[in-house]
């Protein structure tokens, strides 16, 4: 990072990677052409000044095809470089319109006698640069065509639209085209019907970044912007914070109300930059069980192709299809950024294969251990809503040194148990505590769920052969540390677990809450975790924060000895 920022600039800055402000897309386009196949892209010569990536295989024998703007959109526009998309893509700086020298030489550089298209996003500095550079190149005798997208329904009345994600759609197509040997005329025409015919939405839920540069970001923790852009600007309107099936709705009602013809489409899902793949996944979702589902016949992502840097956003693009179209835009290209569509299918759901449980735990009255119902019942209860109480204030403990979940896995697994207290065989403490293990080993996920579950499963074989609450906890004990490896002092749920279970035998359930209690406490002193995530961390990210485990079994004993 430069040293030339004072640490109170810092303070108000996102962190990044980079090394100077002043070279950060020269050094991202070196990157992506050092990872490129070989033979695929090149740059000029005129470089760093001017940035212009082409294709390393180009012959001018065909029409060129060459787009761009302001860098941060990666992987747009270099990365769609190659064969069946574009033949080269201009970079400015972040946000930054290429120069009017910079387009003209990429015209240069690539124009043969089939001439070239180029392919402008509706922005005042990109329709200017590339149109004068337009100018001057037909000046010197080449010839050259402009598709200018203008996709963006956020202001349904703005006679000049901005050009966002769905620009990505005339890419192809001309693309397509132009590979297949078409001319000018009927690639150009192709590129403008096609943007026409292109409509698209953003939202985001914070605004993005810019390295090196002061952050504020303008909206409030419960405020999210629809009807965006791709450079940092506000959205239309603020929306309040909602279910990512809501938003869509909006966002869908919108995008069917700008359509201008029945028929089918393809559909762009785009990340603007920061959103998570499993968040993609729910937008993808609820998109595909929106209204526009049933216009959709191509699915294009969901992934990052138009990003605005590290903008925790999406966008929504939407073309109408042709038999030409959906040619182009399925052909293979070598441009690895751009993500083949699939055709859209219904969900494939198989049925699960059948088995029959030989080793199903017995609940022989007549050796089962057996339970007060209404004390059992009580009992579970209170654990349960306790743990699911605490489920904010375990999960900010573990953030301290791990994902921050604990809270929520642990109250998922309570909410599954509290879900079957109907149904419980709270008379048979072998069965309730079968039936236990069988939720969490379902419902919580990850190697907690799985070790609670053991735990559980185990201790209901012994109470099954008779023992008493403190063997057959003790019993499932015993197989959670032989399968998961942790043992007291390891600083894990077994620190809280394990006195507390010694205190259960020799003097109730008072004593054993007060044990788990000081041994969750003690776990906080422990500077060296020998299993589960902790183990990983080093010993200043451990001192004085105590497990979030140990924590649960802690509160968990202590709700039951409160409510025994």
């Amino acid at each position: 990072m430069t040293a030339k920022i004072e640490r109170n600039d810092w303070m108000d800055m996102m962190k990044h990677f980079f090394n100077r402000r002043e070279d950060i897309v020269a050094e991202a386009l070196d990157g992506l052409l050092l990872t490129s196949a070989p033979g695929q892209l090149a740059r000029l010569d005129t470089y760093p000044a001017i940035k212009v990536i082409v294709r390393a295989d180009w012959d001018k024998s065909k029409v060129a095809v060459i787009s761009g703007g302001g860098a941060g959109h990666e992987p747009s526009h270099a990365g769609f470089v190659g064969r069946g998309m574009l033949t080269a893509a201009v970079s400015g700086e972040i946000f930054a319109s290429p120069s009017v020298d910079a387009v003209l030489t990429a015209i240069r550089a690539v124009t043969g006698a089939p001439g070239c298209l180029l392919i402008v996003k509706n922005y005042t500095g990109d329709r200017l640069n590339f149109g004068l550079a337009a100018e001057k190149a037909r000046a010197q005798g080449l010839t050259v065509e402009m598709a200018i997208v203008a996709d963006d329904i956020a202001l349904p009345d703005l006679p000049q639209p901005r050009g966002v994600a769905g620009t990505l759609f005339v890419h192809k197509i001309a693309g397509h085209l132009a590979e297949a040997g078409e001319p000018l005329e009927a690639v150009a025409e192709a590129a403008r019907t096609a943007a026409a015919d292109i409509v698209s939405l953003g939202v985001s839920l914070s605004t993005c970044s810019i390295p090196g540069q002061a952050h504020e970001d303008r909206l409030g923790p419960d405020e999210g912007e629809l009807g965006l852009g791709i450079h940092g600007e506000p959205g239309v309107e603020r929306i309040a914070l909602q279910a990512a099936a809501s938003l869509v709705s909006t966002m869908a009602e919108r995008l069917v109300a700008s359509i201008k013809t029945d028929g089918k489409h393809a559909l762009l899902i785009n990340n603007l930059g920061a959103v998570p793949p499993i968040e993609m996944g729910v937008i993808a979702k609820a998109v595909l069980d929106s209204p526009l589902a049933d216009r959709v016949e191509l699915i294009v992502g969901p992934a990052p192709l138009m990003t605005a840097l590290n903008m925790n956003g999406f966008s929504l693009s939407m073309i109408k299809l042709d038999a030409t179209r959906d040619a182009a835009l399925t052909s293979a290209v070598a441009p690895r950024a751009w993500v083949p569509p699939t055709r859209r299918h219904e969900l494939a759901v198989l049925p699960a294969p059948g088995w029959t449980d030989t080793n199903k735990t017995t609940t022989d009255d007549a050796v089962a251990t057996a339970a007060d119902p209404v004390v059992a019942g009580k009992l579970l209860d209170a654990v349960c809503n306790r743990l699911v109480a605490m489920e904010a204030d375990l999960n900010r403990l573990d953030a301290k040194t791990g994902d921050g979940d604990t809270g929520s896995t642990v109250a998922t697994g309570a909410r599954s148990v509290l879900a079957l207290r109907p149904t419980l065989p709270l008379g048979s403490a072998a069965a309730t505590c079968a039936a236990i293990g069988e939720a969490l080993g379902t419902s919580m996920g990850g190697s907690s769920g799985v070790l609670l579950s053991i735990f559980f499963t185990a201790a209901a074989q012994k109470f099954a052969e008779g023992a008493d609450p403190a063997s057959a906890f003790s019993a499932g004990l015993d197989r959670m540390t032989f399968y998961g490896g942790a043992n007291p002092g390891d600083r894990t749920m077994v620190d809280a677990l394990s006195p507390a279970l010694s205190a259960l035998a020799s003097s109730g359930l008072a004593a054993a809450a007060a044990a788990a209690r000081k041994g969750a406490k003690a776990t906080g002193n422990m500077t060296r975790a020998k299993a589960g995530r902790s183990s990983y961390l080093a010993a200043r990210d451990l001192e004085g924060v105590s497990d979030p485990g140990a924590e649960a079994v802690a509160a968990a004993f202590e709700a039951a000895a409160a409510a025994d």
